[in-house]
């Protein structure tokens, strides 16, 4: 099979030659998925050298078709050859699949949101205000200071919902009480109706939840932040050239944005690569003053650290809080994200599964529901920035990807 992939204005024409059999079909995938991992959005597939469709390759047009419309882009098949057509016709898939049959489906009416535009050496970037909603809230639970020496106890755990329009982060488990728990705090983060942890039991599966009806997930939390209200921006990037950009340069775009000392930060992007660590032990179900898990060589029983970028070409959600300064009743839960002293920050991620981001506004609870729902929900993360001289520092770095950003109004 030959494939070949030019721009045609505002689409990509990928024209293919041979057989598009079930042994092809994985070869023209492979090609699709780079085109729209690319940042493609429109497809047009031309048929015309194609002697041959099997049901797999009809799957293959079908499936790319449905996963573009879901994003608001569009994949349809122009110069089908004589075979093609007759396959697409007796599949009753003309008027869908085919450029010249495919009935223009009537555009919703929407309402237009006011975008400004402004780039970096690292990125374009496109900010939108979003609705007035609740004024955003930051409560701080717990003590995270009691990690040193692994000094928790049942008094010291809370149990905390995350129903749609909150988010947070912090150290937890699902779970009834400390009793239940205590063997599984790990690393969560939870975004609007939808939690993730990773339970340090050995497995390195993650777990997850997702509100449904009345179910809303609860965390037993040892520390962490739940924040309450709405946002006040949304801010969509673009990477140049395919260079990725770092954790702690998002994170400056969005206190420049917000205009703000302490800001909430949910983030949904391409991820090229996230830096953090997880626990691989409870820290509730260990001897208290031991230390853990802090001091050397002891430290490297209790913490898993991402030496190298992981998730690689995975789609990340990335909960967490920055400040542009000190921020004193944020104190014990702040630190460095970057090489330099500001700004300071305390990020979540959880990498699931790639599949292509919508374009322009979109909505958080619908885009975080359906990673939980489609994806595959690979691992969870604290992140960080791997400050080791002999590499150079290393960051969780992304290629594209959505922002929602608040001030925080009220810290509790």
């Amino acid at each position: 099979m030959e494939i070949v992939t030019q721009q045609l204005g505002e689409v990509v024409e990928v024209k293919v030659r041979g057989r598009l059999d079930n042994y092809w079909t994985e070869h023209l995938q492979r090609n699709l998925d780079e085109v729209i991992r690319a940042g493609a959005h429109g497809i047009r597939l031309n048929l015309s050298d194609v002697s041959f469709l099997s049901s797999a390759g009809v799957g293959l047009l079908v499936r790319f078709h449905k996963q573009l419309k879901s994003i608001g882009g569009s994949f349809l098949v122009t110069h089908p050859s004589e075979r093609v057509k007759l396959v697409l016709d007796l599949c009753q898939l003309s008027p869908v699949l085919l450029a010249s049959e495919a009935s223009p489906a009537a555009a919703p009416p929407t309402h237009k949101i006011e975008a400004r535009s402004f780039s970096t050496a690292s990125a374009s970037f496109e900010v939108m205000e979003c609705a007035a909603g609740k004024p955003l809230i930051c409560q701080r639970i717990g003590d995270p200071t009691l990690l040193k020496g692994c000094r928790f106890g049942p008094q010291d755990c809370k149990t905390v919902e995350f129903p749609p329009a909150t988010f947070g982060l912090g150290l937890g488990a699902f779970g009834n009480n400390f009793k239940d728990t205590q063997t599984r705090f790990g690393e969560f983060l939870a975004v609007d109706g939808s939690a993730a942890y990773l339970p340090p039991d050995g497995t390195n599966v993650p777990d997850f939840m997702v509100s449904s009806g009345e179910l809303v997930p609860e965390m037993t939390v040892l520390y962490g932040l739940r924040w309450e209200g709405g946002f006040s921006h949304l801010l969509r990037f673009e990477t140049s050239a395919g260079a990725p950009i770092t954790l702690v340069e998002l994170a400056r775009a969005a206190l420049e944005v917000s205009a703000a000392p302490v800001i909430g930060m949910v983030m949904v992007a391409e991820s090229a690569g996230l830096v953090g660590a997880a626990l691989r032990r409870s820290p509730a179900a260990a001897a208290e003053g031991n230390g853990a898990p802090f001091q050397y060589p002891e430290v490297r029983s209790w913490l898993s650290f991402s030496a190298e970028r992981l998730y690689p070409r995975s789609l990340a959600l990335i909960s967490g809080v920055a400040a542009g300064s000190d921020c004193a009743p944020l104190a014990p839960m702040l630190r460095r994200i970057g090489a330099e002293a500001l700004p300071l920050g305390h990020f979540h991620g959880a990498a699931f599964s790639y599949c292509p981001l919508k374009k322009g506004n979109i909505d958080l609870k619908t885009t975080v529901s359906t990673l939980f729902e489609t994806e595959t929900l690979q691992g969870v993360l604290h992140l960080l920035t791997d400050a080791r001289e002999a590499a150079g520092p290393q960051q969780s770095e992304f290629v594209r990807g959505a922002c929602w950003i608040g001030a925080a109004s009220e810290i509790r």
